[in-house]
């Protein structure tokens, strides 16, 4: 069965010298197979996240859900891989993902393939399982602000602590990488329409 999964960033080229030292680094922006959509990949409160960053079709809404309050919610934004834990002696994580297309929770793992390439496997109750490929479009992304205050990730290298009423200077953060097809600067849209997806709701709101 072929686990057909609806998320997203637009293709862009410029990847194929990433180096086999990010191999094992599952995080970046990441097209489905089908083209329909990306996902970004962040490392939050200790585990793996995706979020669909970028749409073929804008607009879109999870209209499959079985839960009726999110029948309209954007899919833009949506989470589709859910607390992804790394396994011991692999560089595999497993958690769930949520497919939109039937609005259906499944056991799954993501594994790289190389530095350009995802494979994504999802089960239903430990069969029917089904899978697909996903094609790098952005670099690995480093650990956010987000990403180093959240439960259970440590604090980035460099951070320097604020005590009360006193202004302490920190390093400054490194960039972000700009996202894979986000527009020039001047065009319309060139603002990123997700961002960090550690800071959206339900990736920050996760009770462990």
């Amino acid at each position: 069965m072929r686990l057909a999964l609806y998320t997203g960033l637009i293709l862009a080229g410029g990847y194929t010298c990433l180096t086999p030292a990010l191999a094992a680094d599952p995080t970046g922006d990441w097209r489905v197979a089908d083209g329909v959509a990306n996902i970004r990949v962040a490392q939050c409160n200790g585990s793996m996240w995706g979020a669909v960053s970028w749409e073929k079709q804008p607009g879109g809404r999870d209209e499959n859900n079985p839960d009726a309050s999110k029948k309209t919610r954007p899919t833009l934004g949506m989470v589709t891989l859910i607390d992804m834990k790394k396994k011991p002696g692999a560089e595999q994580w497993e958690g769930q993902v949520y497919n939109a297309k039937d609005g259906q929770l499944y056991s799954a793992t993501i594994t790289p393939a190389g530095t350009d390439q995802l494979e994504i496997k999802g089960c239903v109750m430990g069969f029917l399982c089904g899978g697909e490929t996903w094609t790098r479009v952005g670099p690995p992304i480093p650990s956010s602000t987000a990403n180093a205050m959240a439960k259970g990730a440590p604090k980035s290298a460099g951070a320097a602590p604020k005590a009360a009423g006193t202004t302490i200077a920190a390093a400054p953060a490194p960039a972000a990488p700009k996202p894979a097809g986000a527009a020039k600067p001047g065009q319309k849209g060139a603002a990123d329409p997700v961002g960090d997806i550690c800071l959206l709701p339900e990736i920050a709101g996760f009770a462990h």
